[in-house]
């Protein structure tokens, strides 16, 4: 409170006369630079708070020689002359006086260099955990069918103990046709996968010790060749397709890039590089931004924009609904408005005279970025010189859209957003077709939003808009009729009379449905209920819970979007979905909304479009010939099986100034190997049910450690287990060893690492063909002391048993790194 009721805490203070505003510049970061500059020059001092000092301070030292400092805090009055880059927020700056001799103080802050008004700001911190894409494979339960690599498709009856010759291990158990039951170790975890056919049709279970499964996996390997071919084909046009190559960045977009509000995550900055890489490349980019509802993909494709304007090319955003195509006008307008940049958007929010206005504009060249929805497909809409196209949610446009935008890929630039990858796109990612840039990594303030799925229930429903309407917030109601809306409106005006109710929905007057989303954005009603329009997008920081009625008219994916409406700052946001009661849902119905329920961590949508492949079957994305081999041997073992062909077919024939397209932020498709390497050790090795309880979490752990490909890797994973459950347990030292040696096995040609009456046989197929006394002596001058015999068939180690342990990975280093050397002995 101010004393004495003056009208303001300068008067007050008796500082009228000495404090004043400061100037502002509108995100024009050269402007400022220059006016910080002179104000330097004339023995001021400068002080900037602000969100982005590490960039500022940057662009000073590239412009500047003055010297400059960049702080934490400040502890001292700063000296004349001086400017001083500060980490932080204000709600905004000032100017103050000096005495006669002294010179003035100059406070700058986010607010005058871009005009926020005090951002929430962004730390940088450890990368949250993201949980990797595969293991929505292991997320097993009893009577799951699965597929094993060499022994076909079985069903999963858990996991087992067993005691062999004194030594304690786990086993998966997998039951087949018959009474047969296989018993796998748990360090070959990684060659079962789920099982998802064609359809949702359960598959025939194969028999062990039957030759039906070889002949199986041979027809479809000789089809995954086939397609292999095509892929190629298609792969090698695009990649010789003539294509602008866009110049290497511009300083107006490092100050465009400077004005982001936030600190980057590491997966959006390699996004951004990957996506510039690509585009100043010689033939079209063809580029898939993949990562949960507001984890920065906009950013991203603002950036490529962007650079595409500054080549003299225009830009083409497309959208699926009109009111996203209006919100991507107002931020892409908000973020470039100190850039003379035109965008427009085209869309039933606009009269046809002003459409047609705007496509003149476009026609000519005055307009460098159009967005709007499939309209701008038409024929009617002509570029003068388009240079990106940029496709939000692909998967919501229909096949006449598809197949134009296809045609486009061969001439110009497509980026292509999407949060819950369709099949096909996963697929083709999978497959190591088409190049995708993972964002796994979630907003630091972001917290998940707290699903609850159950049948309807008004109490709960009251509770849950109160709440919201208690903390300043609003609540969107999605019912996907617009024919009963109304009925819907009049029952929650019963529920909570206290609440202001506007309806949206598509078959509404463009203008009326414009009105309605900004008079809701402007908070002037606190429940929008609206049809599944605000599916994909839609962005309002105060909406923050979220009500579905009749969840199970929708299918998972949509369901994912919707629930990404809430959620998008640092409040805690809750979605309900309200369903009829159990007895009247279907069977697969159930299934989707048991889904959403369990798939609620941040950055789970590439899980959610992994289980709609399993609970839909994969017909989707696959053509009459692969039906029937993806039903005998599962997607995930073809899809495995294609990229290793694809994978080799590049490495053969691929021309060398093709980049070779990747998966970026989660792990590559591994290579199939056609048998995999016994291990036989005397060590237990397992996971103890007092160290790690859950069942599904012991599962989700085998295959990845089944899986760990390299040294570092194990290391790696060491090192979490150890942080997330504690000391490790010998059981568990026991089997990252055995996977230890199963690395450096395969880097040695073995077959097979056994123990046999106190001795260690490495079983290595090419001893035939050397010659085993020259060997044999080369191995025992580097073993300590020397116990090593090479036979036709194996290298015997003899040691004690407390020291084979380090002497069999020596040997086994020395092998993979000699065996050149060895074949030739």
């Amino acid at each position: 409170p101010l004393p004495n009721g003056t009208a303001n805490g300068t008067e007050a203070l008796g500082l009228r006369g000495l404090l004043g505003p400061e100037q502002r510049f509108g995100g024009q970061l050269k402007p400022f630079l220059t006016h910080v500059r002179q104000l330097r020059g004339g023995g001021d001092r400068v002080i900037t708070v602000t969100t982005q000092a590490a960039r500022l301070t940057e662009l000073w030292q590239e412009q500047e020689a003055a010297p400059v400092t960049r702080a934490q805090t400040i502890s001292a009055p700063p000296d004349e002359r001086s400017v001083i880059f500060v980490e932080g927020s204000l709600q905004e700056g000032w100017r103050l006086r000096g005495g006669s001799a002294a010179g003035e103080t100059h406070v700058f802050t986010d607010a005058e260099i871009f005009g926020w008004s005090r951002p929430e700001p962004r730390r940088r911190s450890a990368p949250k955990r993201a949980r990797t894409p595969e293991l929505a494979y292991a997320d097993l339960n009893e009577g799951d069918f699965v597929v094993h690599v060499d022994y076909g498709v079985g069903r999963f009856a858990g996991m087992r103990r067993r005691t062999l010759e004194n030594v304690v291990r786990e086993y998966l158990v997998i039951e087949y046709g018959g009474t047969d039951t296989l018993f796998v170790p748990i360090h070959q975890a990684d060659r079962l996968s789920r099982y998802v056919g064609a359809d949702d049709k359960p598959p025939t279970l194969n028999k062990l010790g039957q030759p039906d499964w070889g002949r199986i996996k041979s027809k479809a390997r000789k089809a995954v060749e086939d397609e292999a071919d095509a892929l190629l084909k298609l792969y090698a046009e695009r990649a010789h397709a003539p294509g602008h190559a866009f110049s290497a960045d511009t300083p107006w977009q490092q100050e465009m890039e400077a004005s982001f509000p936030f600190v980057e995550t590491e997966d959006q900055l390699r996004a951004v590089r990957e996506t510039k890489a690509d585009m100043e490349k010689p033939h079209p980019m063809d580029r898939l931004i993949c990562g949960d509802v507001g984890y920065g993909k906009t950013e991203v494709a603002m950036r490529a924009a962007f650079k595409a304007i500054m080549d003299g090319k225009q830009v083409a955003l497309l959208v699926p609904t009109t009111i996203l195509a209006q919100q991507h006008y107002e931020t892409f307008n908000r973020r470039l408005s100190a850039f003379p940049v035109k965008v427009e958007t085209i869309s039933r929010f606009r009269t046809r005279e002003e459409q047609q206005r705007i496509l003149d504009k476009l026609r000519d060249g005055e307009v460098d970025i159009i967005i709007g929805t499939h309209r701008l497909l038409g024929n009617d809409v002509t570029f003068k010189d388009l240079g990106l196209i940029v496709v939000d949610e692909e998967q919501r446009f229909g096949v006449k859209h598809k197949e134009h935008l296809k045609r486009l890929r061969t001439q110009v630039d497509v980026l292509t957003l999407t949060a819950t990858p369709i099949p096909r796109t996963l697929y083709m990612g999978l497959t190591g077709v088409r190049d995708i840039s993972m964002i796994q990594t979630p907003p630091e303030e972001r917290v998940p939003v707290i699903t609850h799925v159950g049948p309807t229930d008004d109490r709960l429903i009251r509770q849950a808009v109160l709440r919201e309407m208690e903390r300043g917030g609003q609540i969107f109601v999605v019912h996907n009729r617009v024919q009963t809306i109304e009925h819907v409106r009049e029952r929650f005006e019963e529920i909570v009379p206290e609440a202001r109710i506007v309806v949206g929905h598509g078959q509404m007057d463009g203008r009326l449905l414009e009105s309605v989303m900004t008079h809701f954005g402007n908070g002037e009603y606190d429940i929008l209920l609206a049809t599944s329009i605000i599916e994909s997008g839609l962005d309002i920081p105060t909406a923050n819970t979220l009500i579905v009625a009749r969840a199970d008219w929708f299918g998972l994916a949509q369901m994912y979007q919707l629930r990404g409406r809430v959620g998008r700052s640092a409040q805690q946001a809750y979605a309900y979905f309200f369903h009829p009661p159990h007895n009247r849902l279907t069977e697969e119905a159930y299934a989707r909304l048991e889904t959403l329920a369990e798939y609620t961590d941040l950055g789970s949508g590439y899980q959610i479009a992994l289980r709609d492949l399993e609970l839909r079957g994969a017909g989707d994305i696959l053509s009459t010939r692969q039906t029937g081999h993806v039903a005998a041997i599962g997607l995930h073992l073809y899809t495995q099986m294609l990229a290793e062909a694809v994978r080799k077919g590049k490495a053969e024939a691929a021309p060398p100034e093709a980049t070779t397209p990747t998966i970026t932020g989660q792990p590559s498709p591994s290579a199939i190997s056609e048998s995999s390497i016994v291990i036989d050790l005397p060590l237990a090795a397992y996971l103890p049910t007092d160290w790690i309880p859950e069942m599904s979490l012991r599962l989700q752990i085998y295959r990845r450690i089944g899986g760990l490909a390299m040294q570092a890797d194990v290391d790696a994973m060491r090192d979490e287990l150890r942080d997330r459950f504690g000391a490790l347990p010998a059981a568990v030292e026991g089997m990252l060893y055995q996977i230890e040696v199963k690395i450096a096995a395969q880097a040695a040609g073995a077959t097979a690492i056994l123990e046999r009456d106190g001795r260690i046989d490495i079983k290595l197929p090419y001893l035939v063909e050397v010659r085993r006394q020259a060997l044999e002596a080369l191995l025992n001058r580097q073993i300590d002391p020397p116990d090593v015999t090479v036979t036709r068939t194996a290298v015997e180690l003899r040691a004690a048993p407390e020291i084979w342990r380090t002497r069999l990975i020596d040997v086994l280093t020395y092998l993979a790194e000699n065996m050149r050397v060895a074949a030739g002995l």
